[in-house]
């Protein structure tokens, strides 16, 4: 698979709690010269972003990030202001106590009321696969797919484990047909970031990707 393929499927992600905006113009940089699909940065960069780089960026960011236990008016809210400051994409993190309490049709109305708030733009519904059983997953592909979100997604990066290919075909499976994969969390090699691709993931969240293919070395994480 070409270079320009792969980067052309990633959200050059940094989110980690110390990012500087040196950092942050590191990552901007790069999308713009590498032409990734975002940057995947913290709401608190948003609007200095969109106001450095205007639409040179395509700029996506993280809401009730990374536990997902906010209640759902603040992540309506957090939605809100992220558009508001310029971001185009927005990835929730699902309320995970709801599911390991079996209250599903709260989980559904949340992303629903994310959804409302997002409009058109993308959301991207982070269920954070390393905490659910079997059935939790399938039942949350279908809550997604009901939520009318536009992508379901793997994980924070910050649990206990990352982003499988046997999730991907799980999800692959049960999905709707409108809903697109992302895959996250411990994705540092080329052959991972192709094999992620080949198995119908339209986009990848990395940190790691731009240095993998460009230096051959793998990042620091997400």
């Amino acid at each position: 698979m070409e270079q320009k393929e792969i980067l052309s499927h990633i959200d050059h992600t940094q989110l980690k709690a110390f990012a500087t905006w040196e950092d942050i113009k590191k990552l901007c940089d790069e999308a713009i010269q590498y032409h990734t699909a975002s940057v995947c940065v913290p709401p608190c960069y948003i609007r200095r972003i969109h106001d450095a780089y205007g639409d040179q960026v395509n700029i996506c960011t993280v809401i009730g990030f990374p536990l997902g236990y906010s209640v759902t008016a603040a992540k309506v809210v957090e939605a809100q202001q992220a558009l508001a400051d310029g971001a185009n994409e927005v990835d929730m993190v699902i309320n995970i106590s709801d599911v390991k309490n079996g209250r599903f049709q709260e989980v559904l109305e949340e992303i629903q009321a994310i959804k409302k708030a997002v409009g058109e733009k993308i959301l991207k519904v982070i269920i954070e696969t390393c905490y659910l059983t079997q059935e939790e997953k399938i039942k949350l592909c279908e809550i997604v797919t009901q939520a009318g979100a536009d992508y379901i997604k793997t994980s924070t990066g910050f649990g206990t484990g990352g982003a499988t290919l046997e999730d991907i075909q799980l999800f692959k499976a049960h999905i709707g047909s409108k809903v697109k994969m992302k895959a996250a969390g411990g994705v540092k090699t080329k052959e991972d970031l192709e094999a992620f691709l080949e198995a119908g993931c339209e986009r990848i969240g990395t940190s790691s990707a731009v240095s993998i293919l460009t230096q051959g070395q793998a990042g620091s994480g997400y």
